[in-house]
Parts: C-alpha cells; structure tokens; sequence
C-alpha cells in the first residue's frame, strides 16, 4: 500500500528569508492563494513575534486560505513566540504551532550557553504550553543532522511525551548526504513508531552541498511521512529542497519510494513563475522541472529521438507539470531530422533528397554564424533557396525600428516586411517595450496578449548578448519566442515577432 506524503511549503517563511526576496501582504496572500491551488497540505506563513508586519500577514493569509489549508508559523521555544503564532493563525481551520529549537553539541553550547539537560527542558516546557492553545504541535530539532544520536533521540522522546504530534528533523546547514540522512530517519523512525506510531515523522532539508532533494527523497524512502520544501528552492543561503522536484520525483518515480503526494502538478510551473515574478529571483535556466531549459532540446541525437518518440528523452511530459509543449531549439548542432521537422512544419514539401541536403548545408551555415536559428530564419532560408516548393504563407521580418523612451510618451516606430509587403507604423506606451509591442500589435492586425516578458544577458561586458524569451496568448492558446542580440530592443522585437510567426504557422496549418 503506497503512502500518503504530507507537503509542508516553508516559501512564505524560509524562502522569504532570502537577501531580496522580501514581499509585502498582498504578494504573501497571493503566493498563499496560489499554494492552495497546488493543493499543498500546510503552509508556514511566516515567523509572527518577528515584526508586526508578519504577524499581519500571517493574520491574513490564515483568513484568506486557512479554510482549506493547514496554516502554521514558526516560534522559537519561548512563551512570546508561541503566543504570537497562536494569536496570528488560530483562525484557520486547522491550525498548527511550530516549534524549533537546537540539538547540536554547537547550538547547545553556543547558541544557547546552556547544558544538554537545561535545553531540552526548554523544548518540553514549550510543548507543554503550546498543547494548552493548539491540538496540533511540531517540534522542529534544528541542526538535527550534526547532533549526537543519543541526545537527538532523548528530545524526540521528551517532546513526544510532552505532546508534539509531529517531529521535524532539519538538516539546517546541509551538511547531510543521502545514505547517512536516510539511515538516520530510519533509526528514529523506528523508534518514533515504537514510541507512538500517532505521531507524523518529517525533514527539512538545505541545499549547501546541492543534495537538499536527493536527502528529501532518501528520508522518504526511509519512512518520512512529511516534506517540507520551498518553491523554486528558495531559502537561506543555497536554499531549501525544491518542492516541485521532491513532488516530481516521487511522482515519476512512485514505485521506488512506494509514496505519493495530493499535489496538482499542473499547476507547479505557474506557481513557480508567480513566486519568481513576485521575489525577483530569476529561476536559472537548466534547473529541474521549471527551467525554461527544462524540456527543451538543442542535440541533433536527442532531437532526432524526441521526433520519433518522446519518451526517448523525456521522463515527464511537460504538460504534466503545466509548462508549454517540449521546444526543439535549432542550433549548429540540430541534426538533419529536426531541421526537416522544422521545415515541413511551415508546409515546405522535402520529398527531394539532394534538394533538401543543398538546404541543410546552408542552415548549418547558418547556425555556425548564429546561437540559435528561430522559424523566421528557417522560413527566409527555404524561400531564398529557390528550388523547393513554397507554400503561399509569409512571416513577419523586422527590417527597421526607432524606439524613444521619456516619462511623458515614450514612442516606437517599426517597420516590417511579409513576403514583398513592406508595412510601417507607430506607437506610445507605458515604456519603451509596451510602445514597440503595441506598434507591432497594430500592424499584424491580432488580438495578441503577452503573458510573460523576460530578459537576461548571456555574457559580460560592453558587448554582451541580451536574450528575451516571451509569451503570448492568442485565441487561448500560449505561443513563446525567443531572441538574441547585443541591442535588447531588437531582440525584444524579434522574440514579439517568432511568438507572432508561430501564430500565424498554426493558422495555416488549421
């Protein structure tokens, strides 16, 4: 019988503890709206007896969600704290005091200054008085993976008698790795379940070595009943366990880990977006399940795998986790399948052998003077190659633009070409990139809303290339584009202009 694992999301606390990351009310209520929406089972809204503002924050998000949502906060082992979370979420319908408090020789006698035995009654008396306000108590062992077993397992016991219903066991400063983490979870777990088999056993752990999922895993496997994560794997300092990779792995791999959590993956993707946009912490490109590299492919191998099935090369699908379909990016290093994907796709006929290798050798052409080759580029290939039969579509070419960016108007003109028409106009906005976007809009004549406008730059220096990656909704349906360029006003233009080209292929094929 698979297990039932429980899904803690520490963002609005442990990830906001992030240098920059600081959000106010309404950005927490929103991300905690959102957290609902991904069915986690509790939420840690924040740490209450740390300023007002949270206490409020807590306050509300326990309001706004508490109704379906276990909500919790964290508290120190002292009476203030614990009166301070009790006073911000007792509202919620099922309401959750955290408790935390060290167990490593170093907190003991650093932190604290205080012997082994004056410690760990502090945690107990601290249990005791937070079971006189809630049913529900979790008493967290910080630093619990550098402590002395024996100790460890001495407050584990102390504090389950005194009425914790959940021991959470942190690996704080990730310093664990997976084998000895799991052995460890497995030791208490067993006693735990000795001890009272009620009580819910769970980690935390963090990313400094990059290990903070492979221990989250290998503490599930060794009976864990709970995770707590972040989005994104925010956190203090390299971070926390990523949430949307524990929920992935065990999803993907269920059967190894005999677990399985009430999380809608769907809806992994957008929350990790929303908490990005809302931090301004950019989610690097290659990472695990909601990089924007995540199921996109540029190998010739890999390409030419996916073209015949994606399980090739893909272990999830990215519908799955709620991101756009894989994207076959044509670089150098596109093989001969991808490209002739890419071309008949535009409704070009390759049926000429000898034909289409004259073609692929003036891509590679290409490709080897550019970092990535978009469908305009393929489409103007084709068409200026002569010999192969062109479909009577044509796609938008940016030939000239003029941008001027004030606090009063800030204008754009552009100047674009389909096929022989040549069509000029002009826009203001709210910015240089809304006033070219609207100018573009006009011209091509389609109700296209952007959903998602990004930037960064993939070198250094004067002369550094800007990429822009977008998203536009038409009809319903999402589109991307993407483009390079030193000037990141043009390639914010062509990225607007690929998403727009891609709209008009799938018009043409319908």
């Amino acid at each position: 019988m698979k297990r039932k694992i429980m899904v803690f999301d520490t963002t609005l606390r442990d990830g906001e503890q992030v240098p920059g990351a600081k959000l106010n009310l309404h950005q927490k209520i929103e991300i905690a709206q959102q957290l609902k929406r991904l069915n986690v089972d509790i939420i840690e809204a924040g740490f209450p007896a740390s300023s007002a503002g949270d206490f409020q924050a807590v306050q509300e998000i326990a309001r706004s969600v508490g109704n379906s949502v276990s909500i919790t906060a964290l508290a120190r082992a002292v009476k203030s704290d614990i009166d301070a979370v009790y006073e911000s979420i007792k509202l919620a319908q099922n309401p959750l005091i955290h408790v935390v408090l060290g167990t490593s020789n170093i907190h003991v006698e650093k932190k604290f200054n205080r012997s082994k035995e004056a410690v760990m009654q502090m945690g107990v008396d601290a249990v005791k008085y937070a079971k006189t306000l809630l049913p529900q108590v979790q008493y967290s062992t910080e630093d619990a993976s550098r402590s002395d077993f024996e100790y460890l397992w001495e407050t584990i016991e102390a504090v389950v008698k005194a009425g914790a219903t959940m021991i959470n066991v942190p690996d704080t400063v990730g310093y664990a790795v997976p084998e000895e983490f799991g052995e460890l979870i497995r030791k208490i777990n067993e006693r735990l379940k000795n001890l009272d088999d009620r009580v819910i056993l769970s980690v935390h752990c963090h990313n400094d070595l990059g290990l903070a999922t492979a221990n989250t895993l290998s503490a599930i496997k060794n009976g864990a009943e709970k995770v707590e994560c972040t989005i994104n794997g925010l956190g203090e300092r390299a971070g926390n366990a990523s949430l949307e990779e524990v929920v992935m792995g065990l999803k993907v791999r269920e059967n190894y880990f005999n677990g399985y959590t009430n999380i809608n993956t769907t809806e992994l993707h957008r929350t990790s977006r929303l908490v990005s946009h809302l931090t301004g912490l950019d989610v690097q490109v290659n990472k695990a399940i909601t990089g924007e590299n995540a199921f996109a492919h540029s190998s010739g191998i890999h390409q030419d795998g996916l073209l015949k099935d994606k399980q090739v090369y893909e272990i999830m699908s990215p519908e799955e986790v709620g991101a756009d379909s894989m994207e076959l990016i044509l670089t150098a290093r596109s093989g001969r399948h991808a490209f002739k994907n890419a071309v008949e796709k535009m409704g070009f006929d390759t049926s000429d052998a000898e034909d289409f290798e004259e073609l692929f050798a003036k891509f590679l052409t290409l490709a080897d003077a550019k970092k990535e080759v978009y469908d305009h580029d393929v489409f103007y290939l084709v068409t200026n190659h002569g010999t192969v039969e062109q479909s009577s579509k044509q796609l938008y070419e940016l030939e000239s633009f003029q941008v001027v960016s004030n606090d009063l108007y800030p204008t754009a003109t552009v100047k674009l070409n389909k096929g022989s028409e040549s069509m000029k106009g002009s826009a203001v906005g709210d910015g240089p990139i809304d006033a070219l976007y609207s100018a573009i809009k006009t011209l091509v004549g389609l109700e296209i809303q952007l959903k998602d406008y990004k930037i960064n730059s993939l070198s250094r220096g004067m002369e550094a290339v800007g990429r822009v990656n977008i998203r536009v909704e038409y009809q319903g349906k999402i589109y991307s584009g993407r483009a390079m360029d030193t000037d990141i006003i043009k390639a914010s233009a062509n990225a607007f202009l690929n998403g727009i080209n891609g709209i008009l292929l799938d018009l043409v094929k319908d």
